[in-house]
């Protein structure tokens, strides 16, 4: 299966601003980047690097005034939804686990794990450890977090699961604090997830978040959300929450005024061109992100 994705960033500057771009298909993301596209408006230098979690970042000057950033891949997928751990995936000990993992248990800025530790042992103390208390995560923030709600800007988790509402980035948050608390290796995620196999109608394609666990002997994908296996996902960002993977971070005094992303299922004979400008132009296409 064949999925074109893509996005585009119109900024406004007052003066001159390095940026750095997460957008680009994570290095680990299944199937392949078959071609890929990046465009400026006006021309800019940009060069390229992986930071420390594996995320393909761009570096670029923006220049004074308004400038645009683009995007434009086809990728290469397997057409299978999410895999779904069964009962031999254990929950490890964490004197158990490996070294490199017991970074994802720690707390972090949006994660505050260590103040919902008593909470999460509370609703979750009694469920079998592994995929079946991973999933009652799952549910009870699918059950009773309302969507919609617009995301916090600090201390997310704390507030999110007081108030019970928020955006995707808050389910993934939550998801990920409550496992971090009960002893699983959490980190968050965020990438395109094109509208395949799900009836419409389709909401204003935007990107949307996750979280992956660790259990066995690698990371499974959790999406409280929508809490059902998912046919496209494409990750781009790894991360210990939504800090770590900011889709555009600039030093300096720059505006994001308008921002467009796509992600559709392409015929085979598709090939990059000028569709995704015009697209962008145009105010984007539809997938269901957020």
């Amino acid at each position: 299966m064949r999925v074109r994705l893509g996005c585009r960033f119109d900024h406004d500057a007052t003066e001159p601003t390095p940026a750095v771009v997460l957008v680009e298909p994570h290095l680990e993301a299944d199937g392949g980047v078959l071609s890929e596209r990046w465009s400026t408006e006006p021309p800019l230098e940009t060069t390229s690097y992986d930071d420390l979690y594996g995320n393909r970042c761009r570096r670029l000057l923006l220049p004074q005034g308004g400038s645009s950033v683009i995007f434009d891949a086809l990728v290469e997928l397997s057409g299978e939804p999410d895999a779904v751990p069964t009962a031999s995936e254990v929950q490890h000990r964490i004197e158990a686990l490996p070294d490199e993992l017991l970074h994802w248990l720690l707390p972090s800025r949006l994660c505050e794990s260590d103040m919902l530790y008593d909470r999460a042992w509370e609703l979750f103390g009694r469920t079998r450890p592994g995929y079946e208390r991973v999933q009652a995560v799952c549910d009870w923030i699918h059950e009773n977090v309302e969507y919609g709600v617009t995301s916090v800007q600090t201390t997310a988790t704390i507030e999110v699961f007081e108030r019970r509402g928020g955006m995707c980035r808050d389910f993934a948050h939550l998801g990920v604090t409550l496992c971090r608390a009960l002893g699983i290796p959490a980190r968050y995620v965020f990438g395109y997830m094109p509208d395949i196999g799900i009836p419409g109608p389709y909401p204003p394609m935007d990107f949307h978040a996750w979280f992956e666990v660790w259990l066995g002997s690698r990371w499974w994908t959790f999406d409280a959300r929508f809490n059902v296996p998912r046919i496209g996902r494409v990750p781009i960002g790894r991360g210990r929450d939504a800090v770590d993977v900011a889709m555009v971070t600039t030093y300096g005094a720059a505006t994001l005024r308008r921002m467009v992303v796509w992600a559709d299922e392409a015929d085979e004979s598709v090939a990059l061109d000028d569709r995704s400008l015009a697209i962008a132009d145009s105010g984007g296409t539809h997938a269901g992100g957020g």
